[in-house]
């Protein structure tokens, strides 16, 4: 499968009073090509009814949505599934969403864990922190050496995330990073209109 560009990463403490579907929509004019929807939250209506929506305007733009760490709920919209290394088995959802679904993994700074993540379905491994991290400042650290590395072997996608800004993305992308998962270096902004200026601009360092 071909991915490449922008990962746009959804975060319910960033996204409140109604700004996730109108930042969301900005991210995907700008270029984002998968949309992860990352929400922690017991509120199984509110979050069944946002990722409905966010499908839908996923599907307008010909970009495709994940969720995070809830196969049941991928499964219900048979949408795509991002799992962390205990957060569910990826065979399992293999099996469960079909061959042709999106299935990421979560593989901080190990090349074994991706090694396996492989072997068990996944469709691209993600490694991170690259960078200080609001989201996860807990997470081993990752180096463009392992990323080069990865690019060597492994022929399935790579993502990196963890602190990416459009100042610093670049050397991922160099090292051999297909997709640049981003939070609050996307959604972090005052409008939607800085959430499209901020994913262009991503979009464009892909390009070059």
């Amino acid at each position: 499968m071909s991915l490449g560009g922008l990962y746009a990463i959804t975060d319910s403490a960033l996204l409140t009073d109604g700004k996730l579907l109108p930042y969301v929509e900005a991210a995907l004019a700008g270029g984002a090509s998968l949309v992860q929807y990352r929400d922690k939250s017991v509120d199984t209506v509110r979050r069944l009814e946002e990722a409905t929506r966010l499908k839908e305007l996923c599907g307008q733009y010909d970009a495709h949505l994940l969720i995070n760490d809830d196969l049941a709920l991928a499964s219900q919209l048979q949408v795509g599934v991002h799992l962390g290394r205990d957060d569910g088995s990826l065979r399992e959802a293999r099996q469960q969403l079909g061959p042709d679904a999106l299935i990421g993994a979560t593989c901080h700074a190990s090349l074994e864990y991706a090694e396996q993540a492989v072997a068990a379905g996944a469709s691209y491994v993600a490694f991170g922190r690259f960078f200080p991290s609001v989201t996860k400042p807990g997470t081993p650290a990752a180096t463009t050496g392992l990323l080069r590395e990865a690019r060597e072997r492994f022929a399935i996608p790579i993502i990196a995330i963890g602190g990416i800004t459009a100042d610093n993305a670049r050397q991922l992308y160099d090292a051999g990073a297909d997709l640049l998962a981003v939070v609050h270096g996307l959604f972090g902004a005052d409008s939607a209109a800085e959430v499209r200026r901020r994913a262009l601009e991503f979009t464009a360092l892909k390009i070059c």
